[in-house]
């Protein structure tokens, strides 16, 4: 247990996704969004731009386009790459950063909502071709994750577990490895080994 208030939002936020019909306040939403503009961003460059949703009809539409959207939120947060913005920097389309700041503005987003006492998820699972006709997004939008937002329903489905008991000793290595090091698998190797 830590006494510093950060450290204990991030240890104790958890992604929630059994939801009440509670709605989402507008100022608790404006709050994440906020937030959300403080997220850390390669260069600054902010090369993202966000769809607040709460409007009922839009979330049930979102929902039935959207196969891994398992909960009900009152309130979505969209997380969207503006490749008019990644354009006008000069940047690749393949950047590894690009996805990194959604990444960072989607977790400073959920530690937000936590520290409203909201309850929240991301979801990923979602064709983009149905979230953009949804929504009418403009063509240089990419949507690329949802922040799902609402408050807890009590009795819930416990958190996920993974198979056995993960710590932050058990994901650190320090320094360096030892031995001999071995040359890093190509990338289509890399894929393979993963299936």
């Amino acid at each position: 247990m830590s006494s510093n208030p950060v450290l204990e939002a991030i240890r104790t936020r958890r992604v929630v996704r059994a939801l009440t019909d509670e709605p989402v306040g507008r100022a608790q939403l404006e709050d994440i969004l906020k937030a959300g503009r403080w997220a850390p961003s390669g260069g600054n460059r902010r090369l993202h731009r966000y769809v607040a949703v709460h409007d009922p009809l839009t979330l049930r539409l979102l929902r039935m386009v959207s196969p891994g959207m398992l909960q009900k939120p009152q309130a979505i947060v969209l997380i969207c790459i503006d490749w008019q913005r990644v354009g006008a920097y000069g940047l690749s389309s393949t950047s590894t950063g690009l996805y990194v700041d959604v990444g960072t503005a989607a977790q400073t987003m959920l530690l937000a909502a936590h520290s409203l006492g909201l309850a929240s998820g991301i979801v990923t699972s979602f064709p983009k071709a149905g979230v953009r006709a949804v929504l009418n997004l403009p063509a240089q939008l990419s949507p690329e994750l949802f922040v799902c937002l609402g408050h807890a329903a009590p009795g819930g489905p416990a958190p996920m577990r993974t198979w056995g008991k993960i710590t932050w000793q058990s994901l650190v290595d320090w320094e360096r490895f030892p031995g001999t090091p071995s040359a890093a698998p190509e990338p289509a190797q890399a894929e393979s080994e993963r299936l």
